[in-house]
């Protein structure tokens, strides 16, 4: 997808009071564009194939056609529409079931005005977008799920001591941890996780997890 032009917008949630609101939030962003709504999944994927949205912005529990089975059908017609699921905290089984039926990203929905821009964005440029404040068990799910936006893209070579610093975040270590347990400075530790997040190409430690276990990186029991 191109990231010059502006970001056309569908929304899909059966709250009309959550979408009014959410348009409210994108009246400050003019480069994205809301082109339409959907109360559900079956409008949802109606509306994909008259309006032509770049990316999508789900619930994933609606009626008449839940997000799940709406977003198998959008990525098989249309495979190419970001899709960005949003879930409640106890969502972690059908979070992995959206990423698996072709979402690239999911939010909460309590998520920041910022957050939710740099997902929209990160999506509509063909990477994968991770919820900040997901949890550890989560992201290990996520990790080993079928869902891997990973395969197409080269692969990159890390130093030794990347590694090792990429292993430690793995196990939830502080940047202050690595830089006592490796005898260097916390801000030299955090150069180099600036420097492994561009590497990757991932937007947080989220993404950085996943990327390392998808690639094998660092093991998993």
């Amino acid at each position: 997808m191109s990231t010059t032009a502006d970001i056309k917008l569908l929304i899909a949630d059966d709250h009309e009071i959550f979408r009014d609101g959410f348009k409210l939030m994108l009246s400050k962003f003019p480069e994205i564009i809301l082109i339409g709504e959907a109360a559900n999944g079956r409008e949802m994927l109606e509306l994909t194939g008259s309006l032509n949205p770049d990316v999508i912005l789900t619930d994933i529990k609606m009626p008449v056609m839940d997000g799940i089975e709406a977003t198998k059908k959008i990525t098989t017609l249309y495979p190419d529409k970001g899709i960005i699921c949003l879930s409640m905290y106890d969502d972690d089984e059908l979070i992995i079931e959206m990423l698996e039926a072709g979402a690239t990203g999911y939010l909460i929905k309590n998520a920041g005005k910022e957050q939710i821009i740099e997902a929209i964005k990160t999506v509509y440029s063909g990477d994968p977008y991770y919820c900040k404040t997901t949890s550890h068990k989560l992201t290990q799910m996520i990790a080993k799920s079928r869902f891997n936006p990973y395969r197409k893209t080269e692969k990159t070579e890390f130093s030794e001591r990347e590694k090792e610093i990429i292993a430690f975040i793995c196990t939830e270590m502080t940047n202050k941890e690595i830089a006592d347990k490796l005898f260097i400075s916390v801000r030299t530790v955090e150069g180099h996780r600036l420097k492994i997040l561009e590497k990757m190409n991932v937007k947080n430690t989220v993404g950085l997890v996943v990327y390392a276990i998808k690639n094998g990186i660092v093991k998993t029991s």
